[in-house]
């Protein structure tokens, strides 16, 4: 999109009514002429957009896109989303994040994507990633922590997914550790996070972010070891995706500065608050080994969760699925 048209945009959303042609052309310094032929480039980008001689111009409303200019104006933050990149098709939002990320791309930089075709989760899994309907994004931080602090990075994640949810629906959604949000007991969003790090600093982390946004429940696979939903299953509504895209963005931002400035304890508290294991008794199996079984008791200050078993003793788990009893 021609960086007029974006800024015409811009106006439209500040304003949020009827914008003069008269203003438009001041704004933009061209003439009336120019103006009309940049709402014909929003027209044709599916923008609906109309025109009263006496008014001027109002958007009415707008495709259902991540392009970079649909985010960028809803953007409030000061390092995440510095620079937007969107992909019509990719591989996979992490890999692309990461070859960015090795080549040198600013903190803050943000990969999405409109389809995956190689979309993984956790531990190789496959991550369903059907066109137009989700949210697959990747955002580079290059934090200045210690490598064993990186884990911390993924619960900065998931309470920026579950405020974001909150803001689009009015719903609750939990977190289930180590990095799942869940609406009803099923899985709405996952990340993953992966990191290039020398022994003594990290290089890059890359917060990968999948979010079921508009799914329907014939494009969800039928192998799927977890019961699994959409915001659109759950509420009925179809959810913008440039628009949560943005409010994501915005959390995330305000999360990542509390980090930066507090460490981990702030975001920590809240994480163990939307935790869907809080103050329960959990069970946790992990690929073969014998199940362990005790009290939820939080997680430590590395991001591992802490159990208590029937003696009082508090183990550290490292990796497993938690399932609340």
């Amino acid at each position: 999109m021609h960086q007029k048209a974006a800024t015409i945009l811009q106006l439209f959303r500040q304003q949020g009514g009827f914008v003069s042609g008269e203003q438009l052309s001041r704004e933009l310094g061209v003439s009336r002429t120019a103006v009309w032929k940049h709402i014909s480039t929003l027209r044709a980008a599916g923008y609906q957009v109309e025109a009263f001689p006496s008014r001027g111009y109002r958007l009415i409303s707008s495709p259902d896109t991540l392009s970079t200019e649909e985010i960028s104006v809803q953007l409030n933050t000061a390092i995440i989303g510095k620079r937007l990149v969107n992909l019509a098709l990719t591989a996979s939002t992490n890999a692309e994040a990461f070859r960015l990320a090795e080549d040198g791309a600013v903190e803050g930089a943000v990969v999405t994507a409109d389809e995956q075709n190689k979309g993984k989760g956790r531990l190789g899994r496959t991550w369903s990633s059907p066109p137009g309907a989700n949210l697959y994004c990747s955002v580079i931080l290059r934090p200045k922590i210690k490598p064993l602090e990186a884990p911390q990075l993924t619960f900065l994640s998931a309470v920026a997914v579950a405020r974001a949810i909150e803001q689009v629906t009015g719903l609750k959604p939990e977190i289930k550790w180590p990095n799942d949000v869940l609406i009803g007991g099923k899985k709405v969003a996952g990340l993953l996070n992966e990191m290039s790090a020398e022994t003594d600093g990290i290089n890059f982390v890359i917060l990968g972010i999948g979010v079921n946004l508009n799914m329907t429940a014939d494009q969800f696979p039928g192998d799927l070891r977890h019961p699994a939903t959409s915001l659109y299953i759950e509420t009925g509504v179809k959810v913008g995706r440039a628009r949560f895209t943005a409010l994501l963005l915005n959390e995330l931002d305000r999360l990542y500065a509390d980090f930066l400035d507090h460490g981990f304890a702030l975001v920590r508290r809240e994480w163990q608050e939307r935790c869907n294991a809080d103050g329960r008794e959990v069970v946790i199996s992990n690929h073969g080994c014998a199940d362990i079984r005790g009290q939820f008791a939080g997680i430590d200050s590395d991001g591992a969760l802490l159990v208590q078993g029937p003696d009082g003793a508090i183990e550290r788990i490292l990796s497993g699925d938690v399932r609340v009893l």
